[in-house]
């Protein structure tokens, strides 16, 4: 909300204006539901909006001295933002061609363009060096999941309303405002670029199928010019600026009522009651079986009761059995429940061949003695062991489907893992 209204200040917004931008912001649900856990999608705004004001700033820039800064800005926020997440590439290529189409090219020519290229190139070659040493997993991964079918493919008019829904209803008219008012205001050529931005970011992620949140974080920029086109247009007219304040209120009561979809300020049967009540439920963006919750709710539940149940199989082995015996997951929600609240129990680390689990090894296992939890069959499991037996049942109502199935307890692995563990590798 503060880098909001630092935005509208940039573009030459007053309070009024800010508010109004950071009220935008606040009541979108996207961001108060990435906001309430710890996530790398949450800091993906910050790093964005710092590259955007800093252009802002660079292309109103008096002084050398003060483009020089606001360069460094941009190279630290792009290279911190890439150690984030390599989303932000996306970002960076569009705002690049909508420079290059607009008049603000002539900030390309200056050599502290080259220092904020360098200054991204460093603090982003840790992670650089990384995928280079592993083979580009991220790359790996992005190529299985567009070959699956594990995300909704969206159409572009499929992607654009995702996008209406994503942001509030209520909000369309404030950033679609600042997008109009960037492309089309005169008092917004010097900031043309960031209007061409959006329309070429909009089509590159529509052209890949990519999932509708994926543009969240630009949003600020255009909230925060969407404030300053609803007072350029308001002016000193009284009965404009009630216009203005009445859509204020608006904003308010849409946050209120559409609240529960974002932060689970609701127990869940209130919230399915909720849902059926407003005849709405919210698009995943992943494929499944139906659930009870939406999947960013669901996603929440079942790890205790995953934890609880291993340790209880685990507890009841003999200490010497205890003292040789792994936990293998199926993916790293699994690997990391056991993980984050085994440890209270004394439970082993468990290990797993699902995307960075898979990178970390088998960590000495063979697969001697292992707890293995798995939406596979005994049928599926047995052959790679001398002897499987199912020992527990996934079943939380509440939790995402592939989080239903057996735990298995399995003897004498075949092949020790460290044998076959490439061939355990799925990063989608």
């Amino acid at each position: 909300m503060f880098l909001t209204g630092m935005l509208v200040w940039a573009l030459g917004g007053g309070r009024r204006a800010a508010a109004l931008a950071m009220l935008g912001v606040m009541v979108v649900g996207v961001y108060l539901g990435i906001d309430s856990t710890l996530q790398m999608n949450a800091f993906d705004p910050v790093f964005w909006m710092l590259c955007a004001l800093a252009l802002i700033m660079i292309i109103q820039a008096d002084r050398p001295e003060k483009a020089r800064n606001w360069w460094i800005v941009v190279g630290v926020s792009a290279g911190l933002g890439l150690e984030n997440k390599v989303s932000i590439v996306f970002f960076l290529v569009s705002v690049l061609v909508a420079l290059l189409l607009t008049p603000q090219r002539r900030i390309l020519a200056s050599k502290w363009f080259g220092l904020a290229v360098l200054l991204m190139v460093l603090l982003a070659l840790p992670n650089l060096l990384w995928q280079i040493h592993y083979h580009f997993p991220t790359l790996e991964w992005l190529r299985d999941v567009q070959n699956s079918d594990k995300d909704v493919k969206l159409g572009p008019l499929a992607f654009l309303k995702a996008q209406w829904f994503m942001l509030h209803p209520f909000t369309v008219l404030l950033w679609v405002s600042g997008v109009l008012w960037l492309l089309a205001s005169k008092a917004a050529r010097p900031f043309r670029f960031l209007g061409v931005t959006y329309l070429i970011f909009l089509a590159l992620l529509m052209a890949m199928h990519a999932k509708d949140y994926y543009l969240a974080p630009i949003y600020p920029v255009y909230f925060a010019a969407g404030g300053v086109a609803f007072f350029s247009w308001a002016r000193e007219r009284a009965w404009k600026n009630a216009l203005v304040g009445a859509y204020a209120i608006f904003l308010i009561f849409g946050c209120y009522r559409s609240l529960p979809f974002s932060i689970p300020v609701l127990p869940p049967n209130d919230f399915v009651a909720y849902e059926k009540k407003l005849g709405f439920t919210p698009q995943d963006t992943e494929n499944h079986d139906p659930t009870i919750l939406p999947q960013f709710y669901a996603d929440r539940f079942g790890w205790h009761e995953l934890v609880a149940q291993v340790n209880k199989i685990y507890q009841a082995l003999p200490p010497e059995e205890q003292k040789v015996t792994g936990i293998f997951a199926g993916n790293y929600g699994e690997a990391s429940g056991i993980n984050i609240f085994g440890p209270k129990y004394g439970l082993p680390e468990a290990i797993s061949g699902h995307q960075n689990y898979w990178i970390w090894g088998p960590r000495g296992y063979t697969g001697q003695e292992m707890i293995i939890i798995s939406g596979a069959s005994l049928d599926e499991i047995t052959p790679s062991y001398a002897s499987c037996r199912i020992v527990g049942v996934r079943n939380h109502p509440l939790a995402m489907p592939w989080e239903h199935g057996n735990i298995y307890l399995c003897y004498g692995r075949k092949k020790p893992y460290a044998a076959d563990w490439n061939d355990l590798k799925h990063y989608h």
